[in-house]
C-alpha cells in the first residue's frame, strides 16, 4: 500500500507519481483530494486527485515543489512508499447532463485535477471544451491526457510559444463570444485565476464552480484551518468543498489567508535545501 509505482518528471519542479492505494481509488470520485505524509515527520499535505487508474489500484497526484514538504516528495523514488495517504476527503464534483457545453478550466498544477471531471462530464454526455493554460510551453502539462478526453482542447500561452496567446480568460471569453452553448464550467488553478474566471462567466450567468485550495491541516472539518467565505459566510473546504459556487467565493480574502505563512514556509524550505546540499537531507 501507497507504493510509489510510477514517477516522472514532466517539467521543473513539476512531478507526476502513481500510488498504489486500491482501496482508495475504488471509492474515490472526481473532484476530491487527498491528504498525504512522506515520513513521520513530515507535513501533512492535501493533494488533488490527477487520475484514477481503478482496475489497477493507482492514484495519480501532480507535485509542484514550492516548499519543503513538497520538496521531500518530489525527491521519493519508484519503489519507496508514502508513509500515509489519507482519503478520499471533500465532496466530490456534481456532475449531470447539464444539456450543453461544459469547460474545464485548468492552470498550473491545477490542470491534472480537471482530468477525471471532464471525464466523468464526457461519461454523462456532455460536450467538453477544455482549456488549459501556462507562462510559455515549457511549462504545459497534461495536453495529451485531456486531448483524448474533451471534445475540444484549447491551450493558451501568456508568451505565446504555444497555442493562443494570452490567459485561459481569454479563450473562455472567445468561446463565450462566439456563441457557445455553454451551461457549466469547472476551473481549478492559481487563486487569480479563478478569480477572473468568475468575472468572465458572472455577466453571462453562467453556472462556475472552482475547486478551493486553502491552507489545510487536518482536513476533517475539525481544526477550522481552511475556512473560506461563501456568499458571507464562512464554510471548511474540507468537508464543504473544495468545490463552490465561483460567483459566491470572496477570493480577495483567500489570497490574503493563503499568504499567512509565506516567510516560514520560505525558511523551511531554504533550510531544506541547504541540508540536502551538504548531505543531511533524505535525498542523500
Amino acid at each position: 500500500m501507497n507504493e510509489i509505482v510510477f514517477k516522472k518528471d514532466l517539467c521543473p519542479k513539476i512531478t507526476l507519481f502513481r500510488i498504489k492505494t486500491p482501496e482508495l481509488v475504488s471509492r474515490a470520485k472526481a473532484g476530491q483530494f487527498i491528504i498525504l505524509r512522506a515520513y513521520e515527520d513530515s507535513e501533512r499535505i492535501p493533494m488533488s486527485i490527477g487520475g484514477l487508474d481503478r482496475e489497477n489500484g493507482l492514484l495519480t497526484i501532480v507535485v509542484m515543489e514550492v516548499g519543503k514538504s513538497s520538496a521531500e516528495i518530489v525527491r521519493m523514488e519508484e519503489g519507496e512508499r508514502f508513509l500515509d495517504v489519507v482519503g478520499p476527503l471533500g465532496v466530490p464534483t456534481h456532475i449531470e447532463d447539464f444539456g450543453g457545453t461544459c469547460v474545464v478550466v485548468g492552470g498550473g498544477v491545477g490542470i491534472p485535477p480537471i482530468l477525471p471531471i471532464a471525464e466523468e462530464l464526457k461519461a454523462q454526455g456532455n460536450k467538453v471544451i477544455g482549456i488549459i493554460g501556462a507562462r510559455n510551453e515549457d511549462l504545459l502539462i497534461y495536453e495529451e491526457e485531456l486531448g483524448s478526453v474533451c471534445d475540444d482542447l484549447i491551450i493558451t500561452t501568456d508568451d505565446g510559444s504555444k497555442g493562443m496567446k494570452g490567459f485561459v480568460t481569454n479563450a473562455l471569453q472567445k468561446l463565450i463570444d462566439d456563441g457557445e452553448n455553454i451551461k457549466f464550467v469547472m476551473s481549478v488553478g492559481p487563486v487569480i485565476m479563478m478569480k477572473n474566471v468568475a468575472k468572465t462567466t458572472e455577466p453571462h450567468s453562467i453556472n462556475t464552480w472552482v475547486s478551493l485550495n486553502p491552507i489545510m491541516v487536518d482536513g476533517t472539518g475539525m481544526c477550522g484551518g481552511c475556512r473560506v467565505s461563501i456568499d458571507g459566510k464562512s464554510k471548511f473546504a474540507c468537508v464543504d468543498g473544495p468545490d463552490f459556487d465561483a460567483h459566491k467565493v470572496d477570493f480577495d480574502e483567500l489570497m490574503k489567508r493563503q499568504t499567512m505563512y509565506v516567510p516560514q514556509e520560505k525558511k523551511a524550505y531554504e533550510q531544506y535545501l541547504h541540508k540536502c546540499k551538504i548531505g543531511l537531507g533524505r535525498s542523500s
